[in-house]
C-alpha cells in the first residue's frame, strides 16, 4: 500500500550521510546504520529503534553509539534495526515506522523521542524536516508541539496494538512522559542529562564527558550511560 509519501513496505532513503566529522559509519543501501533487509534472515524476533540523529549516532564510529550497545543484548532471539534518521521529526519517526511493515516486520518498537518542535513538511517530490527555527514554523506553539507529538504517539501505539508489537518509550533532549501513558517509559532520564551524572558509591565524583567527533552531538560517555540506564529498566522485557 502506497499514498504519496507514505507506504507499507518503502523507507525513506536517507541521502545525505555525516561528513568529515571523523566517525565511520557502515549503511546499509538506503543510508541506514544497519544491515540490509532484502532478504530478510529467518529464525528472530525483529526490533526496530527509531528516532533522530542520536539514535543514528552522528559523530560515533559504528561501535560507540548506544543503538549499538542495546543491539548486543540477547541477540540469540532478537534482531535489531537501526532506523534513526539524521534530523528527524516525530512524523518521519513514525512514517519510518509504517514503512518497515511489509520489510522488517518489527515486534519490538523502540523509539527515542525526537525534539517535539519538530515537523515534517510533506512536498510533491520531497520531504523536508522542519526545525523550530525555520519560518514554516512561526505559527507552532507549545500546545500545538504537544498535541502534534501526541498524535504521533498514538499512531505508534496503534500499530503496536494492530500487529501484536512491544513498545518501549525514551528520549533525546526533553522528556514527554507526563504527557503519555504508557506501559515502558524510560521517564526522567534522556540522552541528553544521562552524563555528566554522580556516582552511586561516592557522591563527590562528578563524571563529565566530552562531545562526539563533530562537536555537536553527545560523546560516547552519554550514549554508554543511556544504554546502562535503558537495559537497567527494560532488560527483562526485551525478549
Amino acid at each position: 500500500m502506497e499514498f504519496g509519501h507514505f507506504s507499507d513496505k518503502k523507507l525513506p532513503r536517507i541521502d545525505r550521510l555525516p561528513e568529515n566529522d571523523g566517525a565511520t559509519y557502515t549503511v546499509n543501501s538506503s543510508g541506514y546504520r544497519c544491515p540490509e533487509w532484502s532478504p530478510m534472515p529467518d529464525g528472530k524476533k525483529n526490533a526496530v529503534i527509531l528516532g533522530c540523529s542520536h539514535v543514528f549516532g552522528q559523530g560515533l564510529n559504528d561501535d560507540e553509539h548506544w543503538a549499538h550497545k542495546i543491539s548486543q543484548h540477547n541477540t540469540k532471539r532478537i534482531r535489531y534495526w537501526n532506523l534513526g534518521y539524521p534530523g528527524a521529526s516525530c512524523d518521519k519517526v513514525v512514517r519510518i515506522l509504517y514503512g518497515s511493515e511489509k520489510i522488517i516486520d518489527p515486534r519490538i518498537i523502540i523509539v527515542c523521542w525526537p525534539e517535539r518542535s519538530r515537523r515534517e513538511q510533506l512536498l510533491n517530490q520531497k520531504t523536508v524536516n522542519l526545525h523550530g527555527r525555520d519560518e514554516e514554523m512561526r505559527f507552532e506553539t507549545e500546545e500545538t508541539d504537544q498535541q502534534n507529538f501526541l498524535k504521533n504517539v498514538f499512531f505508534v501505539e496503534k500499530y503496536a496494538e494492530r500487529m501484536y508489537c512491544k513498545t518501549f518509550h525514551c528520549f533525546s533532549a526533553d522528556s514527554y512522559h507526563e504527557v503519555m501513558n504508557v506501559e515502558y517509559i524510560l521517564k526522567e532520564q534522556t540522552l541528553t542529562n544521562c552524563w555528566p551524572w554522580w556516582h552511586k558509591r561516592n557522591q563527590r565524583e562528578l563524571h563529565s564527558g566530552t562531545k562526539a567527533r563533530d562537536g555537536k552531538h553527545h560523546g560516547i560517555e552519554h550514549h554508554q550511560r543511556f544504554a546502562e540506564l535503558f537495559l537497567e529498566q527494560f532488560s527483562r522485557k526485551l525478549k
